[in-house]
C-alpha cells in the first residue's frame, strides 16, 4: 500500500473535501446541527479558523486556517467525524471499519489542499460558495443555506476565518 505523506507546511489555509461513506443520500444536511456542534466543540478544544465552508447533503467542502506551527488537521477531522457520528445508526460497515471500531458513516480519507497564494484561496472560496449550484441544489450561491458565504455578505469587510456556526 502506498504510503502518503502529508505537506511539513504551516501558517498556509488548506482546502478540504471531506464525504460520506455513502454518497447519494441527506445526512449531512439533515443533521446539521450535530455537524455543527462536533465543529465547534473540536474548534474549542484544537483551534483554527474558517475561511470557508459548505455543506452538502453527502459531502462538505472547507478552508481552514490553524494556528502557527501547528499542522495537526488529521486530529481535528477524526474527532469532528467521530462526534458526528456518535448516536447515529451505524452504516454498513466493511469488516476492515469494523475492525477499527468505525462506524462506516465516512469515507476513511478526505483530499485536502495546501493554499498557495491569494488568488488560489479565492478560487477555493468560490469554488465552496458556487458547490451547491454545480450540483444543482439550488440556482444561485445565496440560496444555498448551509454555506459561510451568508457570514460574508452579512459582513464583507470580516475577516474571512469566523466561527463555523455561522455559514456551515
Amino acid at each position: 500500500m502506498p504510503r502518503y505523506l502529508r505537506p511539513r507546511l504551516t501558517g498556509v489555509p488548506i482546502f478540504f473535501t471531506v464525504a460520506l461513506a455513502e454518497r447519494g443520500g441527506t445526512l449531512l444536511v439533515d443533521e446539521v446541527a450535530r455537524l455543527r456542534a462536533a465543529v465547534r466543540a473540536t474548534k474549542a478544544e484544537r483551534p483554527f479558523a474558517i475561511a470557508a465552508w459548505v455543506v452538502l447533503p453527502d459531502h462538505l467542502h472547507c478552508i481552514w486556517e490553524l494556528p502557527a506551527g501547528d499542522r495537526d488537521y488529521p486530529t481535528r477531522w477524526r474527532l469532528i467525524k467521530s462526534r458526528f457520528s456518535t448516536g447515529l445508526p451505524k452504516g454498513r460497515i466493511r469488516p476492515s471499519h469494523a475492525a477499527r471500531g468505525e462506524r462506516g458513516i465516512w469515507q476513511r480519507r478526505y483530499w485536502e489542499h495546501h493554499i498557495r497564494d491569494e488568488a488560489d484561496l479565492a478560487a477555493h472560496v468560490r469554488y465552496c460558495e458556487g458547490n451547491p449550484v454545480k450540483h444543482g441544489l439550488v440556482g444561485v450561491p445565496e440560496a444555498w443555506p448551509y454555506s459561510s458565504l451568508h457570514r460574508r455578505v452579512r459582513d464583507p469587510h470580516a475577516p474571512m476565518a469566523g466561527r463555523p456556526e455561522d455559514g456551515a
